[in-house]
């Protein structure tokens, strides 16, 4: 069993613990559940810089720890004070070391939209990560049927967040409403053997809609890259370890903002 499918397997354990926990009605009860969201997409409207989403990720299956001196509000502050567009929060506990609280604290001082990033598959998780503060969250259609995809998608709508779709292959097109889901992530990571090819964003760029936001994801760590990315068409990068790595945070925010302006 790969990692991927050990994953969700424990996502689905963790879905069925949710149902014996809560109600869909105790999680609108919750603090966050009434607040409004704030969207990412009315911020790419009309913009000609690309917009970055700043990750916050302790570690992953294939790189294992990556950041030791790691403090999710220290690293969300510097991220709020260098004007990121959007900040991604990793919640998986097993295998990226992230946590619903690290969402939950960050949400409580949030000034730009917080993305839930996980592998949803259950409508549970969809309204957990409304009543913790999410914004976006993220879809993978590598996981996810056709049906899912939309199930959840109306879910995230219903609960008023925004979804970020993402896909790896030229096969998960056709599982895709372009009307539905407006705002596509392509993830240059291989989900099965975490190989990295921003290839996979130039080639699936032209085979999207004009309609949609794109938004390109992992092994973005050079100006050539973004420079790439930005004659693909690309709206928003996901960036993590290239930001985790940094001794300085701060100083690698604003270089990166340097290179995605127009």
């Amino acid at each position: 069993m790969n990692i991927l499918n050990q994953i969700i397997e424990i996502k689905k354990e963790e879905a069925a613990k949710l149902k014996k926990t809560f109600t869909l009605n105790s999680f609108r009860e919750m603090e966050f559940f009434s607040k409004a969201t704030l969207s990412f997409m009315e911020s790419l409207k009309n913009r000609k810089d690309i917009a970055i989403i700043a990750e916050i990720k302790k570690a992953s299956p294939s790189k294992g720890v990556i950041r030791e001196d790691f403090s999710h509000i220290g690293i969300a502050d510097i991220y709020l004070n260098t004007g990121v567009d959007a900040i991604s929060i990793l919640t998986d506990e097993k295998f990226f070391k992230g946590s619903k609280e690290f969402l939950l604290d960050i949400a409580k001082h949030k000034q730009v939209p917080l993305l839930r990033n996980d592998f949803i598959i259950d409508e549970y998780q969809v309204f957990e990560s409304k009543a913790n503060g999410a914004d976006i969250i993220l879809l993978i259609s590598e996981v996810l049927s056709q049906g899912q995809i939309i199930e959840l998608t109306h879910a995230a709508f219903e609960c008023g967040m925004e979804v970020l779709l993402e896909l790896h292959t030229v096969d998960q097109l056709q599982k895709i409403n372009f009307s539905l889901n407006k705002l596509i992530g392509v993830n240059n990571r291989n989900l099965i053997d975490f190989s990295i090819n921003l290839e996979t964003t130039e080639i699936l760029s032209q085979k999207l809609p004009d309609s949609i936001y794109l938004v390109s994801e992992s092994g973005i760590n050079s100006k050539f890259a973004v420079s790439r990315l930005k004659k693909a068409g690309t709206n928003a990068i996901l960036v993590g370890e290239y930001l985790m790595q940094a001794n300085d945070v701060k100083s690698r925010i604003q270089e990166l903002k340097e290179w995605c302006k127009a």
